[in-house]
């Protein structure tokens, strides 16, 4: 049986032998800073100082870091003159985030 091109083949994941897309994406998004990244743009582009502030001054080295794996995953984008921003694959993203959301403020409600 002939071996899948390059692109397709599976990539190493932590925590996972599978590279499975639900292990890929857990994570990417587990890593320090990169859920947090999504949040912050959901409002639209942000330079990355702006960024750097509302993410309670993250190191810009991590923050850069992540940056550039949102960029290479298809979530976020750098737009001249604009910042970073997230794409439409970002936005959709974000999108499943709003149950999630929800239901957190209900639980912390609840917790009060």
């Amino acid at each position: 049986m002939p071996k899948p091109p390059s692109a397709a083949r599976k990539r190493s994941v932590r925590g996972s032998r599978t590279g499975r897309p639900i292990m890929a994406l857990l994570d990417l998004l587990g890593r320090r800073w990169s859920l947090r990244i999504v949040w912050e743009l959901r409002n639209g582009a942000l330079t990355s100082r702006a960024l750097r502030t509302v993410c309670d001054q993250a190191s810009p080295t991590i923050l850069q870091t992540r940056l550039t794996e949102l960029r290479e995953a298809g979530f976020v984008e750098l737009v001249s003159g604009e910042g970073y921003r997230l794409t439409a694959l970002g936005r959709e993203l974000f999108e499943t985030f709003l149950p999630l959301h929800r239901f957190a403020e209900r639980w912390t409600k609840r917790q009060e």
